[in-house]
């Protein structure tokens, strides 16, 4: 079946770059829609960008100037960047993918960003 594990450090300092893995089972990146979204303390779920099937990438337009995902196809994984993060962006960060009018969702990773 497919699975999906995120990794990536639990806290991050104001003003660096968040980074957090994605590695996907069960199915091959490079026929899945692959997202970003992060549901902050007391708040809803926020998408913040995807990679498609073909590689293309799309963001949300509040997120667009500090977000980059990318994708490893030959470990089967794709990343997220955040960079010059601030405490408003401490949440849990989910990656998804959909494969065959399925979501799939990894557990979700807490990152805090505190000095």
């Amino acid at each position: 079946q497919v699975q999906l594990q995120d990794s990536g450090p639990g806290l991050v300092k104001p003003s660096q770059t968040l980074s957090l893995t994605c590695t996907v089972s069960g199915v091959s990146i490079t026929i899945t829609y692959c997202s970003w979204i992060r549901q902050p303390p007391g708040k809803g779920l926020e998408w913040m960008g995807a990679i498609a099937a073909g590689g293309s990438t799309s963001y949300s337009p509040s997120l667009k100037s500090r977000t980059s995902i990318s994708r490893d196809t030959s470990k089967n994984q794709f990343s997220l960047q955040l960079s010059s993060v601030t405490p408003e962006d401490t949440a849990v960060y989910y990656c998804t993918s959909r494969f065959s009018g399925d979501t799939y969702w990894g557990k979700g990773t807490l990152v805090t960003v505190s000095s």
